[in-house]
């Protein structure tokens, strides 16, 4: 488990990155129309296509840290097995989540790498199909990212269960 964790951040250094790439594609493409006239061609298909991409790939660390959304509403008046209950419950609701999304997006995936589709005219014309895999690939990882903190909390391994239920460092694990 401690691998997939370590690959969870690798991978969320990645979708920084990527941010910051997408920062700098958007200032000169702005400099570019601003000062030169001239825009950089396909910054619109780009972003379109990351945004997706950096959404998808933060996810699995967001789910290992606890950073995924929720309310302490209901937890707040639960004792402390009430609350793994709650947070198995929702677990497996995010599991679910996430096979839906893999089971919905590969047969998309596979169609557009078969008939070589692609986004865009004339000046940038990106393939779809790197897309469509790496939300099927992060889907995946997302599923096994909650199927994994369902087994580290039943092992009594997180962080603080009451604030956010992350997994444990890797020092601690």
């Amino acid at each position: 488990m401690l691998g997939t964790i370590r690959a969870a951040r690798v991978i969320h250094l990645v979708s920084a990155f990527w941010v910051i790439g997408l920062a700098l594609l958007i200032f000169a493409d702005v400099i570019g129309r601003g000062v030169l006239s001239t825009p950089v061609r396909g910054t619109k298909e780009i972003i379109q296509n990351s945004i997706v991409c950096i959404a998808f790939l933060q996810l699995p660390l967001a789910i290992f840290s606890g950073s995924m959304l929720r309310t302490s509403i209901f937890s707040d008046a639960l004792g402390p097995t009430g609350r793994r209950m709650l947070r198995t419950l929702t677990g497996l609701m995010g599991l679910a989540v996430f096979l839906g999304i893999l089971y919905s997006t590969w047969p998309n995936f596979t169609s557009a790498y078969r008939i070589g589709e692609y986004e865009g005219e004339g000046a940038l014309r990106i393939p779809v199909w790197p897309v469509r895999g790496l939300v099927a690939a992060m889907s995946l990882f997302a599923a096994w990212a909650y199927l994994s903190m369902i087994i580290l909390d039943w092992r009594g391994k997180l962080i603080d269960e009451l604030e956010a239920p992350g997994s444990l460092p890797e020092s601690e694990a």
